[in-house]
C-alpha cells in the first residue's frame, strides 16, 4: 500500500523547480577582484547584490549548488510578519522600544514583499490571501480568541476568530476546534520569485556564478582573501547569505545556526470539487501544534503542498513524505488515496533565541536565521544588509540591537534535536 502511494512519476525534486521558467546565468571565469562578494544566491543573497550593484559596487553573488537551489526553492511560500515570539515575551527579554523595534522590522518585511511586487515589477505571484491558523485543542482556541480580542500593540493584525461550527467555510476537516485569521498574511508562487528575482540582480549589473564554492574567507588587510572549488579571488566587503547552509565557513555563525531540516509533499492533481470542499479558500494554513504543519494550495488550485517536521532525525524525502501523507490524510481522510507527486526537504536555518540575525565585522556582513519565516525576513534583511554594504544605510536594524547568542558545545551539529521534538510531540500531545 506504500508503494502505491507514490505516482508514476514521483520525484524527490521540489515541485516549484519543475515549474519554475529557466533564467540563464552566463558561464563566466572567476574575477581576480570584486567589490563585493556574496555567499549564496538565495533570497537574502540576491536581494543584497540588488542593492549593492544598484549603487555601482561590482558585485559577485557565488553558489556552491545552481543559484535558488536551497530554500529559496524548497519552500511553501508562505509569508507572514516573520516574528514568531509574542509581544509580551519580547518586551519581557528586551523591553519595550526594542521588543516595538523588532515586530516593527517584522511588519516591514511583509510591507517589503508588496514592494517587490508593486514597485520593483518582480513576479512573485504575491496575494494577500490570509492565514488560517487552526487550534488543534479545545483550550487553545481560547488562548486564540483573548489574542484576537486584544489585538497587537504594533500590527494592524485586523485577525478574526472562526468558531469549530464555522470550520466549513474554511477549511473541511473536524480535526480543528476552530482558529484564527490573519487577513494580510500572503502567498508567493515560489517558482516564480526566485528567477524573477535572479534576472532583476543581474539585470542590475550583478554577477551571478553557480557551483563554485567559496571554502575559506581570510582577512588580507582591508580585503578579504577567499578561497573558492574554482580559485582564489580578493574582495572588498563579504555578504554571508548561507542561513540554513552555513556550515564551517565561518564558525562563529555555525555555532549560532541550528539547521533543522524541514519536509514537503506535493500530491498529484485532485478533482476540482474535491479541492472546492476541501479547501474553499486560497487561504495558507498552519496549526497550533509546536511541530507545526504548513500546508495550501498550489497557485493553480490543483495540488496540495503539504509540509512539517515528522520524524527525530534526518531522513530521506521519500521516508517522510509516507509520514506527512498519513498526517495530511489524518485532517482530510478525502486524501486518503491522493498519490504524492513530489517530495523534498530543505535546511532551515533555526536560532536559539527564535529570532533572525543581523549584522556587520569590519566589511562581513550577514543575514540569517529565520527559524521558518524566511521567505519575507530573508528578502527584507538581505535588502538591508545590501543598502549597509553599499554605505546607503547607516540606522541599526533592531535585529543588530540583540545579541546573537549559541549554546555551550555548540558546534554546529544540532545533537539535541531529537530529544527536543519528542518533548515538543509530549507537548503537541497535551496541547502546552
Amino acid at each position: 500500500m506504500e508503494g502505491e502511494l507514490f505516482s508514476d512519476d514521483f520525484r524527490t525534486t521540489p515541485y516549484w523547480q519543475d515549474i519554475a521558467p529557466s533564467v540563464s546565468v552566463p558561464k563566466m571565469e572567476l574575477p581576480c577582484r570584486i567589490d563585493v562578494l556574496v555567499v549564496g544566491g538565495g533570497y537574502t543573497g540576491l536581494n543584497a547584490a540588488l542593492q549593492t550593484a544598484r549603487e555601482g559596487l561590482e558585485t559577485l553573488v557565488l553558489d556552491t549548488e545552481h543559484p535558488g537551489w536551497g530554500c529559496s526553492m524548497r519552500n511553501g511560500g508562505q509569508v507572514s510578519t516573520s516574528i514568531k515570539l509574542s509581544f509580551s515575551k519580547l518586551v519581557k527579554r528586551y523591553g519595550k522600544d526594542v521588543a516595538t523595534a523588532l515586530c516593527q522590522e517584522g511588519q516591514a518585511s511583509l510591507d517589503y514583499m508588496h514592494h517587490l511586487s508593486d514597485n520593483e515589477g518582480l513576479d512573485l505571484g504575491l496575494r494577500e490571501v490570509g492565514r488560517f491558523h487552526g487550534a488543534h485543542k479545545p483550550h487553545l482556541y481560547e488562548t486564540l480568541a483573548r489574542e484576537s480580542e486584544a489585538g497587537h500593540p504594533v500590527w494592524n493584525a485586523q485577525t478574526f476568530m472562526v468558531s469549530r461550527s464555522e470550520m466549513a467555510s474554511e477549511l473541511g476537516t473536524d480535526r480543528y476546534y476552530g482558529g484564527i485569521v490573519y487577513p494580510h498574511h500572503c502567498s508567493i508562487d515560489v517558482s516564480r520569485y526566485h528567477p524573477s528575482l535572479l534576472k532583476a540582480a543581474q539585470e542590475a549589473g550583478a554577477l551571478v556564478k553557480g557551483n563554485c564554492a567559496v571554502l575559506k574567507i581570510e582577512r588580507s588587510g582591508n580585503a578579504f582573501r577567499i578561497q573558492t572549488s574554482e580559485g582564489i579571488l580578493k574582495a572588498g566587503k563579504v555578504i554571508l547569505a548561507t542561513n540554513g547552509y552555513s556550515g564551517p565557513l565561518s564558525p562563529w555563525h555555525q555555532r549560532r545556526i541550528v539547521p533543522i531540516g524541514s519536509y514537503v509533499i506535493a500530491t498529484e492533481e485532485i478533482p476540482e470539487d474535491t479541492v472546492d470542499r476541501l479547501f474553499p479558500t486560497d487561504r495558507i494554513l498552519s496549526d497550533t501544534r509546536k511541530l507545526v504543519y504548513y500546508y495550501r494550495l498550489t497557485p493553480d488550485r490543483k495540488r496540495i503542498l503539504f509540509g512539517g517536521r515528522v520524524s527525530l532525525s534526518e531522513t530521506d524525502p521519500r521516508s517522510s513524505a509516507l509520514k506527512l501523507h498519513r498526517d495530511m490524510s489524518a485532517l482530510f481522510p478525502a486524501l486518503s488515496a491522493v498519490k504524492i507527486s513530489h517530495a523534498w526537504m530543505g535546511f532551515v536555518g533555526y536560532t536559539f533565541d527564535t529570532l533572525a540575525h543581523c549584522g556587520e565585522d569590519k566589511g562581513l556582513y550577514y543575514a540569517m536565521g529565520y527559524c521558518g519565516s524566511g521567505v519575507g525576513m530573508a528578502s527584507y534583511l538581505g535588502m538591508r544588509v545590501g543598502q549597509k554594504a553599499a554605505g546607503t544605510d547607516t540606522a541599526p536594524s533592531a535585529f543588530e540591537r540583540i545579541s546573537n547568542p549559541t549554546r555551550p558545545l555548540y558546534q554546529g551539529n544540532p545533537w539535541f534535536l531529537a530529544p527536543s521534538v519528542l518533548v515538543y510531540r509530549l507537548r503537541d500531545r497535551i496541547g502546552i
